[in-house]
């Protein structure tokens, strides 16, 4: 009988397609975004023999709607979910609405006829007016939140329950709606565990898999579009520049960042990361790139020293003079004000390390009269709210999970960027805890940002108005 079933059902015969990352919209704009999924050959959210989350060959294509039952749907063109491209289908929602919501979902299987439609997901487009309001996280360290190791004396509170959903900062978020996220670098780590640390092409994969496969991350995917930045640990390395032959390879880094985040068409290799949003007539968003373009670290500080390239350096500065928007926030996968441990020459705040470059670029700042910059970063394990003395204020959004989250700095202790003490700190998290920031906007361009723990109670709030 058993025989029999399977020569009548030839399905039966062939494994079944899944997408166990689920789907996510990134680089919404006011008449677009990036939709992307990947096939995969299990369920998830258990991850295989191998720990890995493995591809399978197949098509798809994606469909959109402004209602929720798919009616006149639009759809892209058919995929083929390739290895090379690790199985991920990615495809581009043009010639929309501004600010509308829109339902969409991936339609996939082994060939065209057999393809099924998943479950419905959204992303709203960008508007000009009404309230806005987003969220921003960093630093989501796998290895310590799964085997309850913390990584720098945070404390360890992952459950069992924890470990199969998902980071609780993203069921948080959730609930909070956000119109969209901003993931600030160190995405995945590399190189946790440091033995053995990421190096060939599918242990790097693998990472990515982890990762995105949890049904919290899943769930608020679905209905939140994000935009991506990288930084060390999901670049490399700890610290990691340009320079050595310790793999991964610098170019290697490069190309599975766009490969996995969905910031361009998967066959654009030229297009900078570094770019710049408007995404309300009162606010625009500028992601600069710290990885791709910088000096070496231990190269002596000064005006030849950048972390950003004289390219990237003169597109930032002249976009900012050219905007008049209320506000302008610099999403910095590292920070610029600080303070920061002096032990390290990784950013803009060290002492050794890129500091002339930040300094330089906040006197520029106030000799042009480009007011209301804010600088959000990412890399530091801690909350904070510091002022630099030229009076740029910075936002540092910590760790996104408790275990990777640590004490910090203050202004003019002995062993940071700043023994003088010249920097004013409005805030610092009084214990470590993983969480985000959450930012809100209104049409009398009145900005509220807070400091919440991963479990969304408020640590701090700061307002301002122009």
């Amino acid at each position: 009988l058993f025989l029999t079933a399977l020569a009548l059902s030839p399905a039966l015969l062939s494994a079944e397609i899944h997408h166990a990352q689920g789907e996510m919209a990134g680089e919404v704009t006011a008449t677009s975004a990036w939709l992307q999924t990947r096939l995969t050959a299990i369920p998830g959210p258990e991850l295989d023999a191998d720990g890995d989350v493995p591809g399978m060959e197949g098509v798809a294509c994606f469909e959109w709607s402004e209602t929720p039952d798919f009616s006149q749907p639009i759809r892209s063109k058919w995929s083929v979910a390739k290895a090379e491209r690790d199985f991920i289908i990615r495809s581009s929602a043009s010639g929309l609405k501004p600010g509308t919501l829109y339902h969409y979902r991936a339609i996939f299987g082994e060939t065209r006829e057999s393809a099924r439609p998943g479950p419905a997901r959204s992303f709203k487009t960008l508007g000009e007016s009404g309230v806005l309001s987003f969220c921003m996280g960093s630093c989501m360290n796998y290895h310590a939140f799964m085997h309850g190791k913390a990584n720098g004396g945070g404390p360890v509170t992952a459950t069992e329950e924890d470990k199969r959903l998902g980071y609780p900062s993203f069921a948080a978020m959730t609930a909070l709606k956000p119109d969209f996220f901003i993931g600030t670098g160190d995405i995945v780590y590399y190189d946790h565990p440091a033995k053995p640390a990421a190096q060939t092409l599918p242990e790097l994969r693998r990472k990515w898999h982890e990762q995105f496969r949890f049904p919290r991350m899943i769930q608020f995917f679905a209905r939140t579009p994000a935009y991506w930045s990288k930084d060390d640990h999901d670049f490399r390395f700890n610290d990691a520049d340009l320079r050595g032959e310790k793999l991964p390879a610098p170019a290697t880094g490069i190309e599975i960042f766009r490969e996995q985040m969905p910031i361009f068409d998967e066959e654009d290799r030229a297009t900078p990361t570094y770019r710049t949003h408007r995404v309300h007539r009162h606010l625009q968003l500028w992601f600069v790139e710290g990885r791709d373009y910088r000096s070496p670290n231990k190269m002596p500080d000064g005006p030849e020293k950048s972390l950003w390239g004289r390219e990237q350096r003169e597109w930032l500065q002249s976009t900012l003079k050219a905007s008049d928007a209320a506000w302008k926030i610099i999403i910095t996968p590292t920070p610029m004000v600080g303070p920061d441990r002096n032990s390290k020459t990784d950013n803009h705040t060290n002492l050794a390390g890129f500091k002339h470059e930040a300094d330089s670029f906040f006197q520029w700042l106030t000799d042009h009269q480009v007011s209301n910059v804010l600088t959000f970063c990412g890399d530091r394990h801690w909350q904070y709210h510091s002022i630099h003395p030229l009076g740029v204020e910075e936002f540092s959004v910590g760790a996104l999970n408790d275990e990777n989250a640590i004490r910090g700095e203050k202004p003019g202790g002995p062993k940071t960027t700043d023994p003088e003490g010249k920097i004013k700190q409005p805030f610092l998290y009084p214990e470590p805890t993983g969480g985000f920031l959450r930012v809100t906007l209104d049409d009398s361009a009145t900005l509220v940002l807070e400091h919440r723990d991963d479990h969304g109670k408020i640590l701090n709030t700061v307002t301002r108005t122009r």
